[in-house]
């Protein structure tokens, strides 16, 4: 069960200006076009419960607001009480954590349809900063509403398992990339998983926008912000991509995950493999 800490009587001055902030059109700001509902993070938790109908009435019941954020502005802070979960319907949005002499880890990059926040339940407290990387539009989901929600629903808890076991995944292959593969492969890895999930949420596999910068990128994978640019200019030598400035055009998904020793295509593989020794072999 979801652990909530009791709610603030007062907020600061700062969060209470980002308290306020509505999902209002800002001409020329917006990053991109808004993912559908039935695409968002959300919508998939609720969507076990039936027919649009359901769930659309589910969604009223927990999304407490809808909020924009302008690249740089902070969602939530590290140490700030556990209340909500955030649904990305557009923009992007990169968490991390800092040590107490001002050391910084990119622990994600977080894009349209994916959720913020679901690791702060353990502790009932934000454990990670997130802050937008261009214009940001999301909706705030109150924790103490889907907590009650989920103890009237079991099939919400598994959605919810299911998709923390996404996360658990992903950071299993982080720890790959980072404990065992080459600059090149991290890199390549990178790519080919902003290509994965821009995929799953309708947009292009092949071309999209880096709202990261280089120095982000770096850190996020361990290597020093030249190296991401030398590497780049490689794969464009190579013929494997075309960068220019923030704007990305995957040439060839194939070579891609090859030069990546790509985890998920191996498991892919694997699985295959393992479901056909144990198919009954026909006299």
């Amino acid at each position: 069960m979801l652990r909530v800490p009791p709610r603030r009587e007062a907020d600061t001055a700062e969060e209470k200006m980002m308290r306020r902030k509505t999902l209002k059109s800002r001409a020329g700001d917006e990053a991109c076009d808004s993912i559908s509902c039935s695409d968002c993070g959300i919508y998939l938790l609720c969507a076990p419960f039936g027919v649009d109908e359901d769930v659309d009435a589910v969604l009223d019941s927990i999304i407490r607001r809808r909020l924009s954020f302008r690249r740089g502005e902070v969602l939530y802070r590290m140490g700030q009480p556990f209340d909500a979960v955030f649904a990305i319907r557009s923009g992007s949005v990169k968490t991390y954590v800092s040590t107490d002499d001002g050391r910084v880890q990119i622990t994600g990059f977080h894009v349209a349809g994916e959720l913020l926040g679901l690791n702060a339940m353990n502790t009932g407290i934000y454990t990670s900063e997130a802050r937008a990387l261009e214009a940001t539009a999301v909706c705030e989901v109150a924790v103490d509403q889907l907590e009650e929600l989920s103890r009237r629903e079991p099939v919400l808890q598994r959605s919810m398992l299911r998709i923390m076991g996404e996360e658990i995944e992903h950071h299993e292959e982080l720890m790959l990339l980072l404990g065992k593969k080459t600059a090149e492969e991290r890199l390549a890895t990178y790519l080919l998983s902003l290509s994965r999930r821009f995929a799953k949420r309708h947009f292009s596999a092949t071309q999209f926008h880096l709202s990261m910068s280089r120095g982000d990128i770096g850190n996020y994978l361990g290597i020093a912000e030249e190296t991401v640019c030398r590497i780049l200019t490689r794969f464009e030598n190579d013929g494997l991509a075309n960068v220019r400035h923030r704007q990305v055009v995957l040439n060839d998904l194939d070579r891609l995950a090859k030069l990546a020793h790509d985890h998920r295509g191996y498991l892919a593989r694997l699985s295959a493999h393992r479901c056909a020794e144990a198919s009954p072999v026909s006299p």
